[in-house]
């Protein structure tokens, strides 16, 4: 069964902040085999003319995706997902992610489409700092496939 357009533009309660650490951002870009030294050295980062590390562009997928948890588990949706797939990822950035940074993110509905059987939702998520200043905007597609006939 389709999902209900209705929800299109529904928007979930900001997270709990999320404190960007040195290390953590260390991890993630050794995991992705990025040896950039802005993500792990303190220096070459000033050298740049940013305050500590920055984060790689794909880091703040864990904190948008946990997010995006708010919308896949609200039970009035009716989104089934054990047949969800991750469907497509954008990020639009204000500025880099900071080592220290303290985030939140903002889920919305963007966009419920129905192709082939298939529910297709696009969630926005919009990445402030303490400050309230914008950071990123994350937009996650995922896809609910069609339940198997028979």
């Amino acid at each position: 069964m389709a999902l209900d357009q209705s929800f299109v533009g529904r928007s979930y309660p900001p997270t709990d902040p999320y404190e960007v650490g040195r290390e953590k951002i260390r991890e993630f870009a050794e995991a992705v085999g990025d040896t950039n030294p802005a993500y792990t050295d303190p220096e070459a980062a000033k050298a740049l003319g940013y305050s500590d590390v920055i984060a790689p562009p794909t880091f703040v997928f864990a904190i948008t995706f946990k997010a995006a948890g708010q919308v896949v588990q609200d039970p009035q949706l009716g989104l089934d997902y054990s047949r969800v797939v991750h469907g497509d990822q954008k990020f639009a950035y204000t500025r880099p992610v900071h080592a220290g940074d303290r985030l939140t993110v903002t889920s919305t509905i963007e966009a419920i489409k129905s192709m082939a059987g298939n529910d297709i939702v696009d969630i926005r998520g919009e990445v402030h700092d303490e400050a309230g200043e914008h950071v990123v905007t994350a937009v996650t597609k995922l896809v609910a496939r069609a339940a198997e006939e028979g």
